[in-house]
């Protein structure tokens, strides 16, 4: 969005701010609703972290500034009316004050909207590590030996899509993601961070893909 986008935008109809629809990037779900000034964008357009106004506080209020839990910037986009914001974000951690992925918990999104919300819980194991947990086990064995397990997830996964039925296949391939989503967080990594090197990569030629000759 340039500097001729933004001046077009309808500052005007509500004393200077515009309503902000926040979206997961990846599962398209409804995270929040916020309110930017024509600060409150320039803020979130140089920091890529999504900045609102807060009408209460009276002042630029960047989500995460307190708790971590950034929305990194990803698109935006006008209505119609040039009235309305939509914000496509990476959430770190829980959008909603209340710990929930988003603050309309049963707002529509993709099936696989669960694993965000499972990645956000294993998240909060790695950081509380509460006792007789299964995750907090797993992350105290560290990384190497998590890695283990994914790869005995894996062949387990294989075994039972050639040998098994459809039931049998679905747990192992449930097992399978589990321990891989612990493992990118025991290396400090997300979900997120795996599913942003997909969405880069797609429409891209197969790096395995040999060239055709004629």
């Amino acid at each position: 969005m340039d500097a001729a986008q933004i001046d077009a935008l309808a500052w005007d109809k509500q004393d200077g701010l515009l309503p902000a629809v926040i979206q997961d990037a990846a599962d398209l779900r409804v995270l929040m609703l916020g309110y930017m000034d024509r600060a409150a964008l320039d803020a979130t357009l140089a920091s890529g972290h999504v900045t609102f106004y807060s009408r209460s506080k009276q002042r630029l209020w960047t989500k995460g500034e307190s708790s971590g839990h950034f929305l990194d910037l990803v698109s935006i986009e006008t209505d119609c009316d040039r009235d309305t914001l939509l914000v496509r974000a990476v959430p770190h951690g829980p959008t909603c004050h209340l710990g929930r992925v988003s603050c309309f918990p049963e707002a529509p999104g993709d099936e696989l909207a669960f694993l965000g919300e499972l990645d956000e819980l294993i998240a909060r194991r790695e950081r509380e590590r509460p006792e007789g947990s299964y995750t907090t086990h797993l992350f105290a064995k560290g990384a190497a030996a998590i890695a283990k397990k994914v790869g005995e997830e894996a062949v387990e996964t294989a075994l039972a899509a050639v040998g098994e039925d459809d039931a049998a296949l679905c747990a192992e391939a449930a097992d399978l993601l589990f321990h891989l989503q612990v493992l990118l967080r025991a290396r400090g990594l997300s979900l997120a961070d795996a599913v942003a090197v997909l969405r880069q990569r797609h429409g891209q030629p197969h790096r395995g893909a040999r060239r055709r000759e004629d």
